[in-house]
């Protein structure tokens, strides 16, 4: 004992108490997804607060001389009692009132399945010392150690702070008429029970109404149930805007709809305002669903759901490395189903995971903070297999075991989630979002954290060729852009299935007229051949500027793909708008092909014998001063095509000869002019004196400067951020962050050139990398989407491995009996080798 009391006393000063603001994490291991309940626990750093489980807390241990680790580990208690508390004599739980965890209202977190046990352990002698063995230490040693294990006990985890944070911001908002409702004094009493619609006789999906008491039955959903719309209709006629829904009054609270805000709103004043119709809120008990319930169950009614997720059919579970499931966090199928693609996918393979060593073991000295560390720790956990094994049974049933079922432990991929979603203003949420949305933001970030070595990404990048072809002299305009995406339109003219449409159609306007359940859904069949003929028949323009003719006149446009990825990804554009400019989903059904031969689609580039529209130079871009002055660029553009691989100067005079038009005209113009000689030459503008393509010297605040110094970046890069961001101090922060390569990259001299030599003594950078190949595919993965949204509903994916389709549902990993191809929303083809 005396040999861990001195190593105790040694160490005492790296021994840190939590402070509010510090980042615990003590539920999940920085380089693995091991938790206290995994075998061998978890480590927390008792100075750092990061967490490690067995396998890297000695790595951490060697890398940093830190020797004192909160040792957590957690068993799950056998369930004794159901969670009503039956029998035990206690009232029930309290129901929650609000979609929030573990905060007064919410949901309760798991903690009170576990039993907990903490010690420290001194490493590297793995010397553990215990509650008992900590009393008999010196006051110094017992208090300071006392304290921090009480303060990493009791702290947040970093986890839990996040999920908090997010879920609490769908908590519904007071209506603002809730305060000041009035209520009619009509001597109206409403019963208990047995309501009926007081227009239809309808008895579910009932509303009464706030203000004067009418029941009235709910809308009618787009698959003819619900109700025939009389409350609507009655807010309509009498500007009543608040109603409740009768089956879901409880002590605990009851749905409140406000018509005028258009939204489910919480109403303070319920008890009262449900007292003057003669309905006690306190004696009230839940006989109908809830909005929320009946959105998913009404969701779930729709062919889709049942298809995509191939309910009915018994799957049979799959396990090992590659088939590792992912816990949906709230809301993040979206992000499983991208990320359990990617990582099929071998350029992200061996950039991430064949790499993992070597990037654990250049990890920052804080890791959940790294790109790169929690990519590999998300494609290790998803290839090794570690993970892919039965989830640990909730209850004794035999017959609905985690292994028959297809529950796995899997992967919960927190800090991953955390920190691509960081600053954004939809990916940080607990919302659901686009897969294709987060697809490109995810490939956004490898591109910017993959600035010299493999880049993963450059497996979806392309090149698309647009001809323009003016119609009045038949010349022409050849331009190139980078994209990731193919977006195919659905032409919903071109359904093999009209007549069956349009009959469902009639059937459906004559249930809306008579009040009848509307019919079963007809899918549109639409023939893949339609939709990539819609992609690639000629575009008219027809407020075309031709610079041969002088005038507005009619173009034509056609796109064409100038390289073919090693890997196409196909987004089948089913979500658009209504003439009410609703969002909607398209139901259509596509026989999408499981291999493609894009070859046709090639582009030809400029033909024999065409001639070309001349190019004429936008007017300069001058301030309405009379003074001449340097132009303002738009620094937003010009860091895209920074970030996309081109020179600076070169991204700034796209953005100047555009005239500030956007990323689209600015990468034409780079794509036309990579070749001209004095491409990365710095640009001259009008106002410049003291240099090209810069304003002078003396024109940037000293006391920019001097911000930007005292912040550890040297006078160049300083005066360099300002230059580029128009002296705008807050601009030239946020630029230095994102072109920080860049600047290291490059020595820069006072006057803007590299004091290696003149730009144009040296061979210009290269633009963005792109492969080219066969336009020969085939199909291996597509991602799913059920709902009526993006913004709603559920994603799934189904992956090709080793010729067996496989169903991924966020943790349950099973071999697919029948892929629903035609109903996917991302496909993903790669070449084909020949």
């Amino acid at each position: 004992m005396t040999e861990v009391s001195e190593i105790l006393m040694s160490v005492l000063s790296t021994i840190r108490v939590p402070r509010p603001g510090d980042r615990v994490h003590k539920d999940e291991c920085a380089f693995s997804y091991a938790s206290p309940e995994s075998e061998g626990g978890l480590y927390v750093c008792m100075n750092s607060f990061l967490g490690f489980g067995s396998k890297y807390v000695d790595r951490h241990n060697a890398k940093t001389g830190q020797r004192a680790y909160l040792h957590i580990t957690r068993i799950r208690k056998t369930q004794k009692e159901d969670d009503s508390n039956s029998g035990s004599g206690d009232p029930p739980k309290k129901k929650p009132t609000r979609l929030a965890i573990g905060i007064e209202g919410g949901f309760d977190v798991e903690q009170e399945q576990y039993e907990e046990e903490v010690n420290v352990v001194l490493l590297p002698e793995r010397l553990e010392v215990t509650s008992e063995d900590l009393a008999s230490m010196p006051d110094v040693v017992k208090e300071r150690v006392s304290l921090s294990i009480a303060g990493l006990q009791a702290a947040d985890s970093v986890s839990h702070a996040l999920q908090v944070q997010q879920w609490d911001g769908e908590v519904r908002q007071e209506s603002k008429h809730a305060a000041e409702l009035k209520q009619l004094n009509n001597g109206l009493k409403i019963p208990p029970s047995g309501w009926r619609c007081e227009v239809c006789d309808l008895q579910e999906n009932l509303w009464m109404n706030l203000t004067d008491g009418k029941v009235l039955c709910g809308r009618r959903y787009f698959d003819g149930t619900g109700g025939n719309n009389h409350a609507l209709q009655h807010y309509q006629q009498s500007g009543y805007p608040m109603a409740v829904k009768l089956g879901t009054i409880t002590p605990d609270g009851a749905d409140v709809y406000s018509y005028d805000e258009d939204d489910m709103v919480l109403d303070s004043k319920l008890p009262e305002h449900l007292s003057h119709f003669g309905i006690d809120m306190m004696t009230m008990e839940k006989t109908e669903r809830t909005m929320t319930e009946l959105e998913i169950a009404v969701n779930q009614r729709v062919g889709e759901w049942e298809v995509i997720q191939e309910s009915g059919t018994t799957l049979r579970p799959l396990w090992g490395p590659g088939l590792t499931g992912m816990k949906n966090l709230g809301n993040s199928c979206y992000l499983n189903s991208v990320m359990q693609v990617l990582f099929t996918i071998p350029d992200f393979q061996t950039k991430y995971v064949s790499n993992i060593d070597k990037i654990f073991g250049e990890a920052p000295s804080d890791p959940t903070q790294d790109f790169k560390t929690q990519v590999a720790k998300l494609g290790y956990g998803l290839l090794s297999g570690e993970y892919s094994k039965p989830a640990p049974d909730p209850g004794d049933d035999p017959n609905a075991s985690s292994e028959s079922r297809g529950d796995q432990v899997g992967i919960a991929p927190r800090m991953f989630k955390a920190l691509v979603g960081r600053g954004h203003p939809e990916f940080s949420t607990n919302r659901q979002q686009d897969a294709q949305e987060f697809l490109l933001h995810f490939i956004n970030m490898v591109e910017r954290n993959c600035r010299s070595g493999l880049n993963p990404s450059e497996a979806f990048r392309f090149l698309v060729e647009e001809k323009i072809v003016c119609q009045q002299s038949q010349k022409a305009k050849y331009t190139q852009r980078v994209d990731y995406i193919v977006q195919l339109p659905v032409p919903m003219d071109q359904a093999t299935n009209m007549e069956e449409l349009q009959e469902a159609e009639r059937r459906r306007d004559e249930a809306e007229a008579s009040g009848a359940p509307y019919p079963s859904v007809v899918r549109a069949q639409i023939p893949f051949a339609a939709c990539m003929a819609a992609l690639s028949e000629p575009e008219t323009l027809t407020d075309f500027w031709s610079s041969a003719v002088q005038a507005k006149t009619t173009a034509t446009k056609t796109t064409r793909f100038a390289s073919f990825p090693d890997h196409l990804v196909i987004q089948i554009k089913k979500f658009t708008f209504g003439l009410d400019w609703v969002p909607k989903k398209l139901d259509v059904s596509i026989d999408v092909p499981d291999t493609l031969d894009l070859s046709a689609l090639r582009a030809m580039g400029q033909q024999p014998g065409e001639e070309l529209l001349p190019e004429v130079a936008p007017p300069p871009l001058m301030t309405p001063d009379v003074e001449v002055k340097a132009p303002v660029l738009d620094d937003s553009t010009v860091s895209q095509l920074c970030e996309m691989g081109f020179p600076l100067e070169a991204c700034r005079k796209a953005v100047y000869y555009t005239g500030n038009t956007g990323i689209d005209a600015a990468m034409n113009w780079v794509m036309g002019h990579m070749d001209d000689p004095d491409f990365s030459a710095p640009l001259v503008m009008p106002g410049s004196s003291s240099g090209p393509g810069t304003t002078p010297t003396e024109s940037i605040p000293e006391e920019h400067l001097a911000t930007i110094v005292s912040m550890g970046f040297s006078r160049d890069q300083a005066t360099r951020a300002l230059r580029a961001t128009s002296n705008v101090l807050e601009r030239a922060v946020d630029w230095i962050f994102s072109h920080l390569d860049d600047l290291e990259s490059m020595d820069v001299s006072e006057g803007g050139r590299s004091e290696g030599g003149s730009e144009a003594s040296r061979e210009p950078p290269p633009g963005p990398r792109v492969r080219d190949g066969s336009g020969k595919y085939e199909l291996f993965a597509f991602i799913s989407h059920m709902g009526t949204s993006t913004m709603c509903g559920h994603y799934v994916c189904h992956i090709k491995k080793d010729q067996q389709w496989v169903i991924i549902n966020d943790q349950k990993v099973c071999a697919s009996e029948k892929p629903p191809k035609d109903l996917g929303y991302l496909y993903f083809y790669r070449r084909v080798v020949e």
